[in-house]
């Protein structure tokens, strides 16, 4: 087997994990917008633990797909060919999401604010079941030929597998917040959010054991099979200490769950990237899909330099903006006005303009 087809194998899974893991939250943070928080004060803390470090989580998704361009180009052509229509939607919801973070805040009126809640609630949503369907799509099967074209119409890649991914991720994508909050916030946020996380756990992770499961039938080897009963005990984990008040393990606990998923996902469908439905000869491979040697190299120097340095900034970001958020933190809510806008209402109509002819 190819060496350096593995690594970037192996690197692109990583980036996957990372995503998961550390845009779950914040995806489940802007779905509890609608619904979990209870009033504009508990959707503030809300935004306020995820305000300085969301835009970074999704750095790792275009992390994820600039490597799979870059190292396996014709896995990146079938996969965002054949999805096309699921990953334009995503895109549009990642637009709205971040475009709702910025506005919400600019006029201080209840239809303003939900109107842009909705966006992020829904944004969230899109995104998470767009990104959950498009991963097991790929681990599971696409319609794709001999050259790696989909076959058949724009919807021919909707199945089962496609549902069990999509709410796979949105279902951990809540429950994964609500861990997340009840160790970044403090108060009656707090509290409601380990009650929840308790009661949800249990059912919340059914469908990417499903995912996982479904993907040990298809292909899985006896150490993926390990990892899928790792990860029934990481869930174990987290819903002990969230009840015994140990928030930093539960927290700890969903990612070691995510991350034993896709170890085991993408471990269980190695060496194949995409498999075809139509006929396992038109499978795509680490072999038949990499770039050439030359390419991987080069990518391998840069990445030696560039991925710690991505890691090291978001690790200082998070330790910056450590501390727990409350609702004492959270100021009166004001309307905002440009400055232009400010100065014609007050009067200021600015240095009036040369005379001709004076």
């Amino acid at each position: 087997m190819e060496l350096l087809p593995t690594i970037w194998f192996v690197a692109i899974a990583v980036l996957w994990t990372g995503y998961l893991f550390l845009e779950g939250f914040d995806l489940g943070v802007g779905m509890l917008m609608k619904l979990f928080a209870r009033n504009n004060t508990d959707r503030r803390v809300l935004l306020n633990t995820i305000g300085p470090v969301w835009d970074g989580n999704e750095v790792w998704l275009l992390t994820a797909a600039g490597a799979t361009f870059a190292a396996f180009p014709l896995w990146y052509a079938s996969l965002f060919s054949t999805l096309y229509v699921p990953l334009l939607l995503v895109l549009v919801a990642l637009i709205f999401r971040a475009v709702a973070f910025e506005y919400r805040g600019k006029v201080d009126t209840e239809k303003w604010r939900n109107n842009w809640d909705w966006a992020i609630a829904i944004g969230s949503f899109v995104a998470a079941f767009g990104i959950g369907a498009a991963l097991a799509l790929t681990t599971t099967g696409l319609p794709i030929d001999a050259n790696g074209d989909r076959s058949g119409g724009p919807l021919s890649w909707f199945s089962w597998h496609a549902l069990l991914g999509g709410f796979g991720v949105v279902a951990f994508a809540l429950v994964h917040a609500l861990a997340f909050l009840a160790l970044k916030t403090d108060g009656d946020v707090r509290h409601r959010a380990r009650s929840w996380f308790v009661r949800l756990l249990p059912l919340a992770v059914l469908p990417m054991l499903g995912w996982m499961v479904a993907v040990q039938f298809l292909s899985g080897k006896p150490w993926t099979w390990v990892l899928v009963a790792a990860a029934a005990v990481a869930v174990g984990i987290a819903w002990r200490a969230a009840k015994a008040g140990s928030e930093g393990m539960a927290f700890g606990a969903t990612g070691a769950f995510v991350l034993c998923a896709t170890a085991s996902i993408f471990g269980a469908a190695f060496p194949v990237v995409i498999p075809s439905t139509i006929d396992p000869a038109f499978d795509l491979t680490i072999s038949n899909a990499s770039s050439s040697d030359y390419t991987l190299g080069l990518m391998s120097i840069v990445a030696a330099f560039g991925l710690p340095l991505v890691i090291a900034y978001q690790a200082w970001t998070y330790w910056v903006f450590r501390r727990r958020v409350s609702a004492a933190h959270i100021p009166e809510a004001h309307g905002f006005l440009p400055a232009i806008a400010s100065k014609v209402l007050a009067g200021d109509k600015g240095p009036e303009s040369p005379r001709s002819g004076a």
